[in-house]
């Protein structure tokens, strides 16, 4: 089976989605069907838009800097556990004494 390509949809195409979704008789999955999106991807948008992590204002980037500094960070942070897990490892397994 072969894998379909990762896609990006621009700010403006999710705005979009998610006002579609907001119309009177227009359901999340006629407009992810009219979209050729999944589902579960404008379901996303839409969580994402009310819970205000997506700015609405067409003139302001999707996410605000502050967003996107903390998810930055975080990355960085898992980023820098999991190099502390294999070194840890890495110390256990070279402290042992040869036996």
């Amino acid at each position: 089976m072969a894998r379909r390509e990762r896609r990006k949809f621009t700010p403006e195409f999710k705005r979009e989605a998610v006002k579609a979704v907001g119309q009177p008789g227009r359901s999340l999955t006629a407009v992810a069907r009219e979209l050729d999106v999944d589902r579960s991807v404008v379901e996303r948008w839409v969580k994402n838009f009310a819970a205000g992590k997506y700015e609405k204002d067409a003139s302001l980037p999707l996410k605000s800097a502050q967003q996107q500094e903390n998810e930055k960070l975080r990355r960085e942070l898992a980023k820098v556990k999991m190099e502390r897990d294999i070194l840890k490892k890495a110390l256990g397994y070279f402290a042992k004494e040869p036996t």
